[in-house]
């Protein structure tokens, strides 16, 4: 998909999946404008050392400062927001810093809104809480289970508001989890994968073994926001979006399947408000924008590890034990 000419802005570009999509396109030919949360060490995040670095705008900023932002946003074709706080269960210990990052940030992007063809919101599969039917379909109950979830759900309401009442011209994208390079050790993917390779850890120490969740790699959601986020892509306004691989593993397989070593459940990790089941049905996305995920969940944990094999000599300490 040719994106040349195509002015793009990215939130939370400094992140795990925000600097892939940055990445990807600024190589489909899009000029790209990169937000990273300002820090006091001027840092980009996963940006610092892309290739792709020199062939974007990178810039500081952050969406709860509604005159940065507003301005930041002027003149953008597409914007894609992706700036959040992500951790579940910091959400439980710090609660109104999620609304003030998660709603009020996604306020100050829709009031930036001047002249984009599309802004697309980034929504989360822990709106529906636990499944009550799979797959789960946009149409599913939404109970969110975690101030994070909330937060999420507020935003996207917050976004269809804003569609409704000003002709905001919002798509909400709803990824189910997102794994693969760069992925903080907060998800359970790189934190089993750092156990398994720091030879300090002789068990791998997790919560409950008994939840399954709906795991798609980096390179499939990245996909999926280029599919819904072109100018050139007729999908109705409004609309919001699935995008999983459409199958479920528990954490308990999903351990197995990664390490040698034995598997220790720390019932101190338990959470009362985990989410027990998620898989998406993304056939409304396959229909509209033909988009689905390629990636088997054998290759993308062999890329994944591989990645962790080649950066954990840039990684101090030992591993963080974090579900």
């Amino acid at each position: 998909m040719n994106w040349k000419g195509i002015k793009v802005f990215v939130t939370g570009a400094e992140g795990f999946i925000g600097s892939h999509l940055a990445e990807a396109l600024v190589h489909a030919g899009a000029e790209v404008t990169a937000m990273a949360q300002y820090n006091s060490w001027s840092s980009f995040g996963w940006l610092d050392n892309s290739p792709q670095r020199d062939k974007m705008s990178l810039v500081h900023g952050d969406v709860r400062d509604p005159d940065q932002t507003i301005k930041l946003l002027k003149d953008q074709d597409v914007v894609f927001h992706l700036a959040a706080l992500m951790s579940v269960p910091h959400s439980t210990e710090a609660p109104t810093s999620y609304i003030y990052t998660n709603l009020l940030g996604t306020q100050n992007v829709l009031r930036g809104l001047k002249n984009a063809s599309k802004v697309i919101i980034t929504s989360t599969s822990e709106v529906y809480g636990t499944a009550q039917s799979v797959p789960i379909t946009e149409e599913h109950p939404i109970v969110p289970q975690s101030p994070y979830a909330a937060s999420k759900v507020a935003a996207d309401a917050l976004a269809s508001a804003y569609l409704h009442s000003y002709g905001c011209p919002i798509t909400i994208l709803r990824p189910f989890n997102t794994y693969g390079p760069r992925q903080s050790e907060r998800a359970i993917i790189p934190t089993i994968i750092r156990q398994e390779l720091d030879s300090r850890c002789n068990h791998i120490k997790l919560g409950s073994l008994t939840p399954k969740r709906d795991l798609t790699y980096i390179d499939d959601t990245v996909g999926a926001f280029l599919a819904v986020g072109h100018p050139d892509n007729k999908i109705t306004i409004g609309e919001t979006y699935n995008a999983g691989c459409g199958k479920s593993v528990s954490i308990g397989d999903l351990a197995d399947l990664i390490v040698n070593k034995p598997i220790e459940h720390d019932p101190d990790r338990n959470r009362t408000n985990e989410v027990w089941r998620l898989e998406a049905d993304s056939s409304k996305l396959l229909q509209d924008c033909g988009w689905e995920s390629y990636t088997s969940l054998k290759n993308g944990l062999e890329g994944t590890k591989r990645w962790w094999k080649q950066h954990l000599s840039e990684i101090k300490g030992e591993a963080k034990y974090v579900v």
